[in-house]
């Protein structure tokens, strides 16, 4: 019998939530975490860091043919964008990984290495980008479309037909209107209340949320 190996890309607080979901339930016989050379040997809740960045070649070749990127992001997602295009290029299959308790519509459309932490609920006809995190208790409504490496921190909530565009950050706790548009590459802070359209290379916060600066 094959063992389906899995390789998380990040050793930090992010790779916890994500091997604590994959621990609920997963299909993988086998979970390794790549980190900083000096992590080597370390465990996380029974998984080991088994290398660093340079050994993932190797490892694709020795039978790890999965791979997760647990890297996080605050508003800066292009370390994990990176690590993503590594691991396409070397030819790691990039699965979604959907904690237990989430609520996901079997009429999502959702690319891939697409994270939904616990709680959180993905509502009929959205469609979620590669490498997208719907975090803890985040809220995606109906018909809403979320971007490539957008990040919905924990308690954040889209009504329904939003768009949010690329590489977006979310702040924790935002709410955002039905039928919202918000930009590429920008920061929504935590607790704004959106509005209004916000376009993209923007900060904006508050409530109602505005933009403070471009980015």
């Amino acid at each position: 019998m094959m063992t389906k190996k899995l390789l998380l890309i990040g050793g930090g607080g992010h790779c916890k939530s994500v091997l604590d979901s994959l621990l609920a339930g997963n299909g993988f016989s086998e979970i390794g975490i790549i980190d900083l050379p000096e992590n080597v040997g370390q465990e996380i809740f029974g998984s080991f860091v088994i290398g660093d960045d340079d050994d993932l070649q190797e490892l694709f070749a020795s039978g790890y043919k999965n791979a997760f990127v647990t890297v996080g992001s605050v508003g800066d997602p292009s370390i994990r964008i990176g690590l993503f295009r590594v691991l396409e290029a070397i030819g790691f299959q990039i699965p979604n990984i959907i904690d237990p308790s989430a609520v996901v519509s079997r009429h999502v459309v959702m690319d891939k290495g697409i994270f939904v932490g616990k709680n959180a609920v993905v509502n009929a006809g959205s469609t979620i980008g590669r490498g997208a995190i719907i975090n803890t208790r985040s809220v995606v409504e109906h018909d809403c479309v979320v971007g490539a490496f957008v990040h919905l921190a924990p308690g954040s909530i889209l009504g329904g037909n939003v768009r949010v565009g690329e590489n977006t950050h979310v702040g924790m706790g935002s709410i955002v209107k039905q039928q919202i548009t918000i930009g590429s590459n920008a920061i929504i802070g935590m607790g704004s209340v959106v509005l209004d359209n916000i376009v993209e290379n923007t900060v904006s916060y508050g409530n109602p949320c505005k933009v403070v600066r471009e980015r």
